[in-house]
């Protein structure tokens, strides 16, 4: 029988994030989700937090009360985030500066100060997502996809410095899945995109669970500092 693990889900109030706190429900897990707006979830074993998770302040004070209601977490999956389509030349400044926040500032705060729950469980692991973005160098997303490339240098460098503990820390790189964070970008572009994938289709939430789960299992405890793109990337 399968033991209860608690796993910390940013972004769960909608899309990916979403599909993944309830996969994880519907095994009997714990689930502790973050994200700007209220929860969507309504289940006992659902725990939501709002806040700014590119916020020091929120976010230490958002794990101060975690720790008052668990003593470790066994996984932690930073899922939030925000894209903007723009020609390098015309991005605003401001763009630049949300999607960095929200991109890497909050990857970067949630992985460093989950490291005293992570370290108390059996199997702690931390799952980044990057995008395929990276490898294909996107025309229109400079900036979505440098903070993506950034998040896969933490992701291989706290591979190394969390190995001691026992902390695996790997990235997944989802091709193009029917959420909220792709609706601004015309079709033809998703299709040229699609086009230049191995497997010629979009993803769906399922494809990304199936290596959520191959990263969480005990058997995948030699495995980190990797990153994994869907649809035949390299």
């Amino acid at each position: 029988m399968l033991t209860s693990r608690n796993i910390l889900i940013t972004g769960s109030s909608r899309g990916l994030g979403k599909e993944l706190a309830e996969h994880f429900l519907r095994n009997g897990d714990s689930v502790f989700g973050c994200s700007r707006s209220d929860a969507s979830i309504n289940h006992q074993n659902y725990h939501h937090y709002s806040l700014n998770i590119a916020s020091a302040d929120e976010v230490v004070a958002f794990f101060f009360a975690l720790r008052k209601e668990i003593k470790h977490l066994d996984a932690v999956i930073n899922n939030a985030g925000i894209a903007s389509m723009n020609a390098f030349a015309l991005t605003p400044v401001e763009s630049y500066q949300q999607i960095f926040d929200i991109n890497v500032q909050g990857t970067f705060l949630f992985c460093q100060k989950s490291l005293g729950l992570l370290k108390r469980a059996a199997n702690p692991t931390i799952i980044n997502m990057t995008s395929v973005a990276v490898p294909l160098q996107l025309e229109g997303e400079a900036i979505y996809a440098a903070s993506k490339s950034a998040v896969e240098t933490l992701t291989r460098i706290i591979a190394k410095e969390y190995g001691g503990f026992g902390i695996t820390c790997n990235a997944i790189g989802p091709s193009p899945i029917d959420t909220s964070l792709i609706k601004g970008v015309p079709n033809d572009k998703i299709a040229n995109l699609v086009n230049q994938q191995s497997v010629k289709k979009m993803a769906t939430p399922a494809d990304v669970i199936n290596l959520v789960d191959f990263y969480l299992r005990p058997e995948s405890r030699m495995i980190s500092g990797q990153v994994i793109y869907l649809g035949g990337i390299s």
